[in-house]
């Protein structure tokens, strides 16, 4: 068996360091769901074989150390050097390759159920949710807010809430469902949205906007034209950049693309039935529904709510609208 384990640990390390080098396309999902079957099925074979095997050798061991002790005490012979401590500890102890898999599948399970069926941590990659999102912010999702799914396959199998204009969400990124995006919804099935010289328009009512001072930004040394936009019922700020023209350039094929006009103003959708039409809070520095289309709701990871950390930055720790 040792030599299985070693073979099976490899592979797992091998995928984990082609992945980190690119050569592969990970799912870290695949990836934990796959361990916590296999150390599973090591920690059933543990307590239901090999667990009981060892015993079975210690006790055999005791007994035969008892017989010992017998037959030497007819001989008259009562003080007998007990030197089977050692020997019973080395019997009853994990073997290498099940304390590497046995051993590890309590804590693989309770990360796997944990961020399958309740919080996920994810790392923002990039600027596209500024000034909401920075950068290296870690955030928590919650995976049961729009519903419970199966890990791996994303199959909802219990309903809760749906999404709603405002909400940040994760959801697997259309053109890649292998890739995690996170965006504000806009838009849901049944909107039109219209977003034409910078201005957003839902059904045919302004999205209110209040300028804010000009923000900041340290990465690109630039300052941005703020303003706090009431999407929803809920407020949050968005960015504009005055350099960057209306029009969408780069739009790619996508389906559905029939529901959407482009113009030198910017883009008219209609949203249909089961999709979101999604933009970051950095809407001028933001690829998303106005480039690569709707986001399915079979593509829905959960909502994003709370950022835990920030290493450079503790004082981005909270939840965000």
């Amino acid at each position: 068996m040792s030599s299985i384990t070693a073979v099976v640990l490899a592979l797992f390390v091998g995928y984990g360091g082609a992945w980190y080098m690119g050569a592969v396309e990970g799912n870290f999902s695949l990836l934990l769901f796959l361990a916590a079957v296999v150390t599973g099925i090591y920690w059933v074979a543990e307590r239901l074989y090999f667990l009981p095997q060892r015993r079975k050798a210690v006790a055999a061991l005791e007994a035969g150390a008892a017989q010992r002790r017998d037959e030497l005490g007819k001989r008259g012979i009562n003080q007998v050097d007990d030197n089977t401590a050692e020997a019973r500890s080395r019997l009853i102890m994990q073997p290498w390759w099940l304390d590497w898999t046995a051993g590890l599948f309590p804590v693989i399970i309770a990360v796997f159920l944990l961020r399958s069926f309740l919080f996920e941590p994810f790392k923002i990659p990039s600027g596209s949710m500024i000034p909401t999102l920075l950068i290296n912010d870690l955030i928590l999702v919650n995976k049961f807010h729009y519903g419970v799914r199966l890990p791996v396959i994303n199959t909802k199998i219990l309903d809760n809430n749906s999404p709603q204009r405002g909400d940040v969400m994760v959801f697997r990124y259309p053109p890649k469902p292998s890739l995690d995006y996170i965006k504000r919804v806009v838009g849901i099935p049944g909107d039109e949205v219209a977003y034409l010289n910078k201005q957003l328009t839902i059904n045919g009512k302004l999205v209110p906007k209040t300028p804010l001072p000009d923000y900041f930004d340290p990465e690109s040394m630039r300052y941005s034209k703020q303003f706090q936009e009431m999407l929803g019922g809920k407020t949050h700020r968005i960015l504009n950049d005055d350099d960057r023209p209306a029009f969408i350039p780069g739009v790619e094929d996508f389906p559905f693309k029939d529901n959407c006009r482009y113009n030198s103003q910017g883009v008219v959708c209609k949203v249909p039935a089961g999709q979101y039409f999604m933009m970051g809070d950095n809407r001028d520095n933001s690829l998303d529904s106005r480039y690569w289309g709707f986001v399915p709701e079979q593509n829905i990871v959960g909502k994003a709510f709370f950022v835990w950390m920030n290493f450079g930055n503790l004082k981005r720790i909270g939840a965000f609208n």
